[in-house]
């Protein structure tokens, strides 16, 4: 089971790169170290995609990994993980957004506090 798991997470990455990282984990982690990315000329509308399609993939996230969770058939999983990354990707792209740019977006905001800071300004509280 494991193994299916690191699978499962392969194959989630493979379909969106950071498209599979929850909200929270992505902007939390530390900036990695070297120079600072360089920030790319972000317009609110492109910030407010991002953290719209970032809500919406860490609420497919959850939903598929409850579905995975209670699947018990290897070939069932193996159908759920192929939906997952057809949810994923459908989630950035229904923002306007390609799982590229999407992820660029996301690779800034990670190197780069300022971007980082625009993006969860456009990030709804989970409470409201």
């Amino acid at each position: 089971m494991r193994l299916f798991t690191q699978s499962l997470a392969t194959a989630i990455l493979t379909a969106g790169c950071y498209v599979s990282i929850p909200t929270v984990n992505v902007l939390a982690q530390s900036p990695p170290s070297g120079p600072s990315t360089s920030a790319p000329d972000l317009s609110d509308q492109k910030l407010s995609a991002t953290a719209a399609a970032m809500e919406r993939v860490a609420s497919v996230q959850r939903n598929y990994r409850q579905r995975i969770a209670e699947a018990e058939a290897p070939a069932e999983k193996q159908r759920i993980v192929a939906k997952a990354n057809e949810e994923l990707t459908k989630a950035v792209t229904e923002q306007g957004l390609s799982v590229d740019e999407y992820t660029s977006i996301l690779d800034a905001a990670r190197g780069n506090p300022e971007i980082r800071d625009k993006l969860l300004q456009h990030i709804r509280p989970s409470d409201q």
